[in-house]
Parts: C-alpha cells; structure tokens; sequence
C-alpha cells in the first residue's frame, strides 16, 4: 500500500525501468570559477547553459534528439532542463535519457528529484523525436515536472515535493557515467525561466565530456563537438582499427 501510495502523483503511463537502462542518478554541478568559464577549460558534470541566482520558479523547453554512436557500453547522456543543482544538492528535472549499456541506443523519458533515483516513464522515444520539458514550483517544495513527446503525442507530469533552494535554473546535457556517445548537434529552442526567455537571466555556458554549446540567442542554442570531442571520438576509432596504442 505504501508503494502504490508513493506512486500515486505520476501520470497516466505506469513508470517502468526501460530494458538496458542504468540506474545512475543525474547530480549537481559544482560552481565552476570565472576562469575556467571563460576559458573554456572545464569539463563539467553539465554541458550547455546554467542561470545562478535566487527564486527561480519555473523553466521549460525544448530539444530534439539526434541521431547517436554508441562507443562503449558505458555511454550514458540525457538532455534535461530543471531547476537547483548549480549551488545547491538537489535537482529538479526532467529529460529524455540516451544509455548504451545494451550496446545499442536505448531512449526513454524520465523525471528526477536528485537525490532520488530517476523514475522513467513507459511512452515510446525515437530519434528524431522532438520534446518539451517544463519544471515549476511554487515555491513552497511543490513541483510539477512536466515531459510531452510533440512527435508521437504523449504527455507525462507529475507532482512531487522536495525541500529545495530554487537557486539556479538550466538546460543541459549530462552524462552520469563521464562517458558520452558521438552525435553531431543536439539543439535547445524556446527555452524560457520564470515567464521569460532564458538570455534575459544572463546565464553561463559550461562544456561537458568535449561537447560545447553555441551561442544562445532568444532561447536557443545548440550542443555541438567541440575540439576535445573530436580528437576523442577520433581516438576511439583508432584504438578500435589499433592505429592509436598507449
């Protein structure tokens, strides 16, 4: 009774633990400096862009996702937007997660008030499928979390409470493993915090596992390869030809 009880607040669809999945938590990001932001010489837990500050209460947007190469069976990606995470030792978020541990691309949808465990809903993902993710709170520890698939037509939310800060609010990638798959660009659009879009709470981008992101622009931006992602991929390759030996 205590578990259907628990289960109560999520949507229509029962969650489910998708086939190859992993059960790595997605976690904060520790503040990087002023230098390592300019520079771009981190390589952070996130990668994309992270807005600091106080009484954040809402952020949504979207994404679509790309066409992905598994490496390894460790790769492991999602992107997700959310709130707290940037500052503080939770996370409220939501995204479309990406694991390779079947050794093939397996996708599914997901929710996560860190440091819980993800829970991860039983819809249908595709590549290609574009997707709107939305996070609000009234301030108070209660949250919707909000997942629709505009491709294939499916919603998900759920109500959930957490005794959280609302002290920073972002649009990532992340990859709990360290270990991304190769895509080409995975692109962010009409991302908007507390009513209005994102560029207008000045926030910071971060790069994470060789990925970097584009300049934002009225919301949008992309996550694309950056160098230290290409002379990754590249080594990859190489080990697996045996041109590359260390």
């Amino acid at each position: 009774m205590a578990l259907l009880s628990a289960l109560g607040g999520l949507g229509a669809a029962a969650l489910a633990f998708p086939v190859g999945a992993s059960a790595a938590g997605y976690g904060p990001q520790a503040p990087l400096t002023a230098h390592q932001i300019r520079a771009h010489d981190s390589d952070g837990v996130w990668g994309g862009y992270v807005a600091q500050g106080s009484g954040f209460t809402s952020i949504s947007g979207s994404w679509t996702m790309p066409q992905v190469q598994c490496n390894s069976t460790n790769d492991l990606f999602a992107p997700w937007v959310g709130i707290d995470g940037y500052g503080s030792q939770t996370v409220e978020q939501t995204g479309v997660q990406v694991d390779c541990s079947s050794g093939s691309p397996v996708l599914s949808g997901w929710y996560e008030m860190y440091p819980a465990a993800p829970q991860y809903f039983s819809d249908p993902v595709s590549v290609g499928d574009n997707f709107t993710g939305s996070v609000t709170t009234d301030g108070q520890g209660n949250y919707t979390l909000t997942l629709t698939d505009n491709t294939q037509g499916w919603t998900e939310h759920t109500q959930q409470y957490l005794d959280a800060q609302n002290v920073s609010a972002e649009a990532v990638i992340e990859s709990p493993s360290s270990s991304y798959p190769s895509f080409n660009e995975l692109d962010f659009s009409n991302v908007t915090v507390n009513g209005q879009v994102f560029d207008n709470v000045s926030p910071q981008a971060i790069d994470s596992g060789g990925y970097t992101e584009t300049a934002l622009n009225n919301g949008n931006f992309s996550i694309v390869p950056g160098s230290n992602s290409t002379r990754r991929h590249s080594e990859v390759a190489g080990i697996r030809r045996g041109a590359i030996r260390y």
